[in-house]
């Protein structure tokens, strides 16, 4: 058996790696090293939108490799599939989050602008994040059950090989 060689930059893979390096070194610029004197500023909403827009799409990933993988590799997909369900909750809150989150005139918008009637009327930066997250939602709710979407994670999941 061959080693694995490292991908090409054109191989998804080197994709990957460049958007978690991007994680690495924002989060190295934009959280300070631990100190007394240092109080570090909160989360923007262009942060928080930034980070949706990463989790949303490293949702579909999963999602992607879960079914894929689930036919040969029951297990695995499984644990694929649950760690698709724990993403899903992280957009979740970063979407609550950006919602509670001050805006540029210092109101919290709240989250009656989030229905789908209303995303499309209140133009930027809703119509990003909350249009985005409208048509996560669709796929989740289809794909997850309401009991899984809501279940703390206790332990470690086991999922069965076949």
């Amino acid at each position: 058996m061959t080693p694995p060689t490292d991908p090409t930059p054109n191989e998804p893979l080197a994709y990957l790696r460049a958007a978690t390096a991007g994680l690495r070194h924002h989060t190295r610029t934009t959280v300070p090293e631990a100190s007394p004197t240092v109080v570090p500023d909160p989360a923007s909403r262009a942060q928080i939108d930034a980070l949706h827009i990463h989790l949303t799409t490293l949702h579909a990933l999963l999602d992607q490799l879960a079914v894929t993988t689930r036919r040969s590799q029951p297990g695995e997909g499984g644990h694929l599939a649950a760690a698709r369900t724990r993403v899903w909750q992280a957009t979740e809150h970063l979407h609550d989050a950006f919602h509670t989150a001050p805006s540029a005139i210092g109101t919290a918008p709240g989250f009656e602008r989030c229905r789908p009637e209303k995303v499309l009327e209140s133009g930027p930066p809703f119509l990003t994040i909350c249009q985005r997250h409208l048509v996560t939602t669709v796929q989740v709710r289809r794909q997850t059950t309401p009991t899984e979407l809501h279940s703390p994670l206790h332990g470690h999941a086991t999922h069965r090989a076949a």
